[in-house]
Formats: structure tokens, C-alpha cells, sequence
């Protein structure tokens, strides 16, 4: 699923080839993807200028001259492409743009059909209709600290509420954890205002790196659990090379389930809060 960082590298492609380009045509490949009227999408776009782009977690925002906002959700598999001819166009388009001046056409691209189109009247209209917290670059250690303290509900969980602060998902998070040295079944109230701060530097050094490297996760620092996660393309099928903590080469990363989400942590790094351990002890 596109997370915040590959959402990020999409905005700035549109960014980079559309801004100032006036929509001329609009093809709907697809309607499935479109969670507003066709004939509403073509009268909000055709003839607009592109004036710039912005971002809240995963959600991409298109600003337009008349004021008005396309929001792109990419879902599962979306991803966002361009093209000069119709033969050229990337296998799975749903929905294309074409640009006035550059001759590109802007792709919209969904294997899964799960991603969404829309019109809204302001990013922050959309940001309230959808109930989302602030974007988990922008929002601050003391606000994640105040949001937290009112929680009794495990971290892992709450980091993942997109009411919390937008942007993170699973992968994001466990590593996130893992950089905080929390585990994710610490209770969001019992988490100290260091911890608090050394999870909001986490935050950020994730994302950030991640972006710096366009989502390209076989490039990220040694350092960081993604590379031990079992699903990671480098590991050899059948082999534990890369199951181990990259601080503590002896110790295998665990795998359990938190809040029903695949969850990866180090037992040394992240020991477990009591009362989970007692939990498990008991079963």
C-alpha cells in the first residue's frame, strides 16, 4: 500500500510536470475509481490551470485556479504515472489528464481499483469531512504527547489512527518503534514525555529517510528493521539471515499480532510492559 513516503514522491512528480499545465482532456478508463460523477469530475477540471499540490498523509491534493482541490487516494496498489501517446500509456490506467503545454497526459494508475478520485473545496474541507489528525510530519512532540495521554489503548494502534495524525502505516510504524525503543503494546498514557519525544524523532527520521530515498526500502540505512521484515525481497527463501536486530545480531526479530496487524519487534530493544508478558505467561 502507498504510505506517506511514496505519496509524498507522487506529489512531487505532479508537482514537477503539471503545475502551470491547463487540463485539456480527461479520460475515465475506469469509473470505479471516481468516488464523484464523471460529468461532475469533467465540469471541476476541464479547463483548469494547475496552480500547485500539496499533501496530508496519504492523501495527495491538486490545487486548481478556481480554488478548488482534486484529491487523489492511491489505496492498496495506486501510483501515478505520464505518457505522450495513447499506446504508451502504463498498463492499469484508470483515469488520465491531459496537460496544455507539455503534451504529457497524467496517469492515474490502480491494479486493484481500491484508489479514489475526488473534488473538494479546500484540503482542510477534506481533512475535516474525513475526521483526520495532523500530518505525522507536521504535528508536534508536545501535541503527540497530549494526544497520547488521554489514550489507555496500546501505541501500535493508536499511531495508526489516521484521527491521530495522518500518514502512518503498519511498516512505518513498527519501524518507528523500533527506533523509539517502545514496545507497540505499551498503553499510549504510560508513555513518559521523553519517550513521547523519542518516539516523535522516530517519527521523523523514518519518514524523512524514506522519502529521501523515494520509498526504495532496499536502500534505507542498514540500521533500520525493514530489512528483517520476512517479507523483504534480499532475504534468501528459507533463510534467517535477516531475521536478526540490526543493533544485536544474536537476537531474532519476533513476530506477533498486534491490534490484528502483523507486528515486528526486538525483544531486546522493545522489551515487552509487564502486564503482557504476565498475559502471556498465563496463556
Amino acid at each position: 500500500m502507498p504510505e506517506l513516503p511514496e505519496v509524498e514522491t507522487y506529489r512531487r512528480f505532479i508537482d514537477e510536470v503539471a503545475v502551470g499545465q491547463t487540463i485539456t482532456g480527461l479520460d475515465v478508463n475506469d469509473a470505479h475509481v471516481l468516488a464523484v460523477p464523471e460529468a461532475e469530475l469533467r465540469a471541476g477540471l476541464l479547463g483548469r490551470t494547475i496552480t500547485g499540490t500539496s499533501r496530508l498523509g496519504k492523501n495527495c491534493f491538486v490545487e486548481l485556479d478556481n480554488g478548488r482541490v482534486l484529491v487523489l487516494h492511491f489505496g492498496m496498489t495506486g501510483d501515478i504515472g505520464a505518457y505522450r501517446d495513447a499506446p504508451d500509456a502504463p498498463r492499469f490506467t484508470r483515469v488520465a489528464w491531459h496537460l496544455s503545454d507539455s503534451g504529457l497526459n497524467l496517469a492515474f494508475i490502480d491494479p486493484r481499483k481500491f484508489g479514489r478520485i475526488r473534488l473538494t473545496d479546500s484540503a482542510e474541507a477534506y481533512q475535516k469531512a474525513k475526521k483526520l489528525g495532523p500530518d505525522a510530519l507536521q504535528i508536534t512532540a508536545a501535541e503527540l504527547h497530549q494526544k497520547l495521554s488521554r489514550r489507555r489503548v496500546f501505541v501500535k494502534p493508536l499511531l495508526l489512527d489516521q484521527g491521530l495524525t495522518a500518514g502512518l502505516g503498519n511498516w512505518i510504524v513498527d519501524e518507528v518503534l523500533f527506533q523509539a525503543k517502545i514496545h507497540p503494546e505499551r498503553i499510549g498514557n504510560s508513555l513518559s514525555e521523553k519517550e513521547v519525544g523519542a518516539l516523535h524523532a522516530a517519527i521523523q527520521l523514518v519518514l524523512t529517510t524514506a522519502i529521501q530515498h523515494e520509498a526504495n526500502y532496499r536502500n534505507f540505512p542498514k540500521s533500520f528493521l525493514i530489512h528483517a521484515r520476512e517479507w523483504d525481497e534480499s532475504a534468501t527463501p528459507g533463510s534467517d539471515a535477516h531475521t536478526f536486530c540490526p543493533r544485536h545480531p544474536k537476537v531474532k526479530i519476533e513476530k506477533t499480532y498486534v491490534g490484528g496487524r502483523a507486528t515486528y519487534t526486538c525483544p531486546k530493544c522493545q522489551p515487552a510492559p509487564v502486564a503482557a508478558v504476565e498475559e502471556s505467561k498465563a496463556s
